[in-house]
This record gives C-alpha cells, structure tokens and sequence, in this order.
C-alpha cells in the first residue's frame, strides 16, 4: 500500500520539506535507498548518504541543516528513529489483519474464542481454553487445556502452550516458543538414579511481552513461574521453573536462568549470561554478555565476567591477563637474578 509524504508527516506530526505527493510502499536503509521507499537518518556517521540515497522519503531531525541538495522528500521530526518505530509497527499490523478459522484445525466445544481471531491450519485448542479478542495463533500452535491467551495477542507458527498457562495481553510469542514445559525437577536415589518432581504450577505471562523464536519457559513445580510486564525475551532463552523476571527487562539470545532465580525490574541481560539457582538480581541492574551469576547482585550494579564482578574491576582484570605473559617474563627473570644473588652469598 502506498502512502504519501503528507499523510505520513500527518500521522507522524512532522514537517515536509520537498514533494508532499510522492509516495513510498516499503522501507530500505538510506545507503541501500530505492525509489518508492522510506528510510531514516538518525546516527550522524550515516549523513553523508542522505546526499545519494535514491530512497523517496527520509525522516530526519528537525535541526538537521543540509549541506548539499538532497533529492529525497524530508520530513522533519523530533526523533527519526522512533518515528521510523512507529510506523514499522503500522506496517506490520496491516499485514497481520487476518481473521477467520482455517481448516483442519481442531477446537474444543468448551473453548471460548471470539468472532474476530485468526486461528490457522493444523492449530489445537484444548478444553475449557480462553482465547481474548484479535488474537492471532498461526499454523501448528499447540493451545492446552485451561490456558488463558489476553486480548490482542500474536501466536507465530509452531507455539506451544501447555495446560493451565495464562498469557495476557498484546503479547507476542515468537516461532517455536513453549510456555509451561515441565522444571528441570529430579530427586537424587539410593541407588543411583533420578525420580522425577512432577511440576504442578504453571506460567504466567503478563501484558506486553515479547518472547523470541524457540525460546523456553518451564512451568513452576508449585506455585508459578512469572514474566512480568514489558519483559522483552531474545530467541533460545532457557527461563527454568519458578523463576521471576521483573517488569521491563530485557534479556539477549542465549541467557539461561536457574530455577528459581529472581531478576529485577528495567534490567539489560547480554547474550549468553548465565544466573544460577535461587540468586537474586536486584532492579535496573546491566549485565555483561557471557557473564555468570553465582551470587546475588545489587540494585543499579554494572556487571561481568564470571565470577560476575564490577565493570570497572573486570576491564582491570583484562589489563592485567594481556600482561601476563609480559609478567611472566619478569618473574622468571627476577627468580634468575635471585639465584644467582643466593650463589654469590654463598660463596661469600
């Protein structure tokens, strides 16, 4: 669909400066512009490109002063990058206007779904299951028994949902996601061997969430496991049984959290992070990719490296490991001077 200069300055309150009559269809980055596109420019390394960027539209500042003719429609505003976000965010809600039931799908009688979902092909809905309005589950999604999915959410293919799992609102679950697989539970025997805990809780999503692809959250043994709202979860999360993640954090592709573990609230997670069981970290705490977490950490701390230290003590420590071997050397050549000092004393 196309849109214009001027309904997109309308909707985004900014400023036109050149042709209000042409249009753009899609977006594209402003060194790769093409006719017929939108881009931005937000980062000023990046200006140079507005000069030959064949792009239609570009959002920039409304301080940004041109140095040269730009061919390109401007439309001036306050922040290119969020505006950029908002109508991405348009453009994705447009292509995902779908409505209706495929078939073969299968819904239980005692399910509760609205007029205006989209369930597709081959997708299960269990017993006594809680489907909100405008929510969106695509092909092969796996809904148990009792799970309660808030309005307005978005289900991509391949989601699996277990018994008694609550969803709530606006959230969306990335391909391949499973909320509500049992906790790592397993009794040590006499013998050798493990007994299994059987894992009775369940999942609680609150509004607001976004789960990326194939990313797992284990149901509680007893009790619930909560993502609380606004978290933002990368692809291949590992979030074990029992654990509590605060409102607003966000966590990097590959972060593991043991059971139990609780992390606060407006936390940044790297990638690859690992917390161990039953430690707590405290609000708005920012945590170095690959770090490991085996104690609790303060509210507002700044960490990384494992053991998981201070930032400032970690960069200290990479000084010192790329000195090592310039350390070793003077420490074999200080044994050597020793010795032969020991030598002449005894000669002495």
């Amino acid at each position: 669909m196309n849109f214009t200069a001027e309904q997109i300055a309308a909707y985004l309150h900014g400023e036109i400066e050149g042709n209000p009559q042409v249009t753009a269809s899609s977006f594209s980055k402003i060194e790769e512009g093409k006719p017929g596109t939108l881009t931005f420019l937000a980062n000023p390394v990046y200006t140079h490109y507005i000069y030959s960027t064949e792009a239609s539209i570009v959002l920039v500042r409304k301080d940004f002063t041109p140095e040269q003719p730009i061919a390109a429609t401007l439309i001036r505003v306050d922040d290119p990058y969020s505006c950029l976000s908002q109508l991405l965010d348009l453009s994705q809600k447009m292509q995902e206007s779908k409505q209706g039931i495929e078939s073969p799908s299968y819904i239980s009688e005692s399910a509760q779904i609205p007029d205006d979902v989209y369930i597709g092909a081959f997708a299960y809905i269990g017993k006594h299951a809680v489907i909100g309005k405008g929510v969106k589950i695509y092909p092969q999604t796996y809904i148990g028994d009792n799970v309660v999915i808030g309005d307005h959410c978005t289900l991509h293919p391949g989601v699996k949902v277990y018994h008694g799992c609550h969803i709530g609102q606006r959230c969306t679950l990335h391909a391949g996601v499973v909320i509500g697989s049992d906790g790592f539970g397993f009794a040590p025997q006499k013998d050798g061997s493990y007994k299994k805990i059987p894992q009775i809780g369940i999942v609680i999503v609150e509004d607001d969430v976004e789960i990326g692809a194939n990313t797992v959250i284990d149901r509680a043994t007893m009790g619930s496991t909560v993502i609380h709202q606004g978290v933002k979860l990368d692809n291949l999360i590992q979030i074990a049984h029992n654990v509590e993640v605060g409102e607003h954090t966000v966590m990097a592709a590959q972060v593991g959290v043991a059971g139990s573990a609780k992390v606060g609230s407006h936390c940044m997670i790297g990638g690859q992070v690992g917390i161990a069981g039953h430690r707590h970290v405290g609000n708005r705490v920012m945590v170095g990719a690959q770090t490991g977490i085996p104690n609790d950490v303060k509210d507002d701390s700044e960490v990384m490296g494992y053991p998981a230290v201070s930032r400032k003590d970690f960069a200290r420590q990479a000084i010192y490991v790329k000195r090592l071997p310039e350390l070793n050397d003077t420490v074999k050549r200080l044994s050597k001077e020793i010795d032969e000092l020991k030598q002449q004393c005894d000669k002495k």
